[in-house]
């Protein structure tokens, strides 16, 4: 049996290798607090969210068969929380069962199957259930992921199935005792000890108190004689083996059943939290379309810094981008102005999509891309071996390494840690040369020079977004498309610390 719940054609694998960036993006675009909310306090789907936002897909049909499946989810939540808590219950149950073997399971054939027996005992209580639920639910639904899913319930389980497995359980206490053959080999030795299923019927009380006479030669093992109970046992336990063997493979294929269950059904229950959170707080949601890697576009309605949004409680002001296919996007304006938090409402969104989630954007259309990646500015610490502007070199190196065709870069202050006429001019050939090689870029500047020469030799090949300062009120965080705008960074923090009136530098002019 296979789930299939989150590929069409492979189980999911949460504990698979990161990329080597997967840290940075973390940090950079504030992964943990979206982690936070889908787990809503359960490790494991923190753990599942993390793994599959930071994997990513790669082909559209592999995101329109997750996003499809997600669908269904949304429409019917109850469902997909009954099914995973039948999965916990069999987790939870299981254990009970191993610690009630005081430290393990021991070696021996014949404890193996008693305890196989047990298991297999446990995990037919939430089987049935997932049955049920497929004999109620399967018309339900309409994505081929879980339309599969249910099916195979009900090729699989079928009463059939349960009956016979019942009896053969209860063949397998032996109750009416146990029936071997052998064949004996040279020195008198067995060989070939085999299991046979007895014929013995249940007879009446007064045959068990009134037997005939065996029909068979017999022998008995005084209570006292060690020897001959250990020598009894160990035939026991060759003529078990097979039986033992086989029952333990049968439970570890529902074992893993039903841990592949938990695992797919995890993301899909931290995509149900996330998306009553973000119900509460009135943030408009989306389902994107997806594009093939070879045709590169990329059209943005409303989009928002969803991590932000969770973490200040509240619907923030969305934005908009109609980059089409063009490959650099510039940001420019004021502080406190919106830039960074619609480039990370950017990378979130393209993360989101590469794994089959909605995004948070009233629309948004992109293709996948090979590879996300984030240069954003880092606080010099006592940690950093060399400087800061050295540091922002070797991890922009580090990036370089692992880009390819269709990768897509966020910049955020990158090159500013020196003056700006060095770093406008290494951040103009870097971005000359990942263009040249198919690469896309969105770029949070505050070196003039750099994005006015961009804006001069690109024009309309590129996009220039610029959030404007406040003029009276407070700031809007919408940005509009225009040239690049010559206010820095340190004349807006001079304007905010000193000019204020009252304060060092109240009446000096900027």
């Amino acid at each position: 049996m296979k789930t299939h719940l989150m590929f069409p054609d492979r189980d999911f694998d949460a504990s698979a290798e990161l990329p080597d960036h997967a840290e940075d993006l973390v940090q950079d675009l504030g992964l943990e607090t979206l982690f936070g909310v889908m787990a809503a306090g359960d490790p494991d789907l923190k753990g599942v969210a993390k793994a599959a936002l930071l994997a990513g897909l790669r082909t559209v049909e592999e995101v329109r068969y997750r996003q499809e499946i997600l669908q269904d989810c949304l429409r019917h939540p109850e469902v997909i929380r009954e099914m995973y808590r039948l999965g916990l219950q069999a987790q939870a149950d299981e254990k009970k069962l191993l610690f009630g073997s005081l430290g393990g399971i021991s070696r021996y054939p014949s404890y193996l199957l008693h305890h196989a027996v047990q298991l297999m005992e446990i995990l037919l209580v939430p089987l049935k259930g997932l049955k049920t639920l497929a004999d109620v639910q399967e018309g339900k639904f309409q994505s081929a992921g879980l339309r599969g899913f249910f099916q195979m319930l009900e090729r699989e389980l079928d009463p059939d199935y349960f009956a016979c497995v019942q009896e053969t359980l209860k063949i397998l206490t032996f109750r009416q005792g146990l029936l071997l053959t052998a064949e004996l080999d040279s020195g008198n030795k067995g060989r070939n000890y085999r299991l046979c299923l007895s014929n013995a019927r249940k007879v009446g009380w007064f045959r068990q108190w009134f037997p005939k006479r065996p029909r068979q030669w017999s022998f008995y093992i005084d209570p006292r004689d060690e020897s001959g109970a250990k020598a009894l046992s160990e035939l026991r336990d060759r003529g078990l083996n097979g039986v033992a063997d086989a029952l333990m493979q049968s439970t570890d294929h529902i074992k893993n059943f039903m841990q592949a269950l938990r695992t797919e059904l995890a993301f899909y229950l931290g995509c149900l939290n996330l998306h009553a959170r973000l119900g509460e707080l009135q943030a408009p949601v989306a389902f994107p379309v997806p594009l093939p890697a070879a045709r590169p576009i990329l059209n943005v309605t409303g989009a928002y810094d969803v991590c932000l949004a969770l973490a200040l409680g509240r619907r923030l002001v969305g934005n908009d981008l109609r980059a089409g296919e063009k490959q650099l996007v510039v940001i420019t304006g004021a502080n406190q102005g919106g830039k960074t938090a619609f480039l990370r409402a950017l990378g979130l969104a393209q993360l989101m999509m590469q794994c089959g989630l909605f995004v948070a954007a009233e629309a948004f259309q992109a293709n996948l891309c090979s590879g996300l990646f984030s240069h954003f500015k880092r606080e010099e610490d006592s940690s950093m071996k060399n400087g800061k502007f050295a540091e922002e070199l070797e991890r922009m190196s580090a990036i370089v390494n692992q880009l390819s065709r269709a990768s897509l870069v966020l910049f955020n202050e990158s090159f500013a840690a020196t003056n700006e006429r060095e770093g406008s001019e290494i951040a103009r050939q870097i971005v000359a040369a990942l263009l040249e090689k198919g690469i896309r870029i969105a770029f949070v500047t505050h070196l003039y020079a750099f994005a006015h020469g961009l804006y001069e030799r690109l024009g309309p090949a590129g996009v220039f977004l610029r959030a404007l300062p406040p003029a009276d009120g407070p700031a809007t965080f919408r940005l509009e498309p225009g040239a690049p705008m010559a206010t820095n960074s340190g004349e807006d923090l001079f304007q905010q610390i000193f000019a204020d009136e009252g304060g060092i530098g109240a009446g000096v002019a900027p």
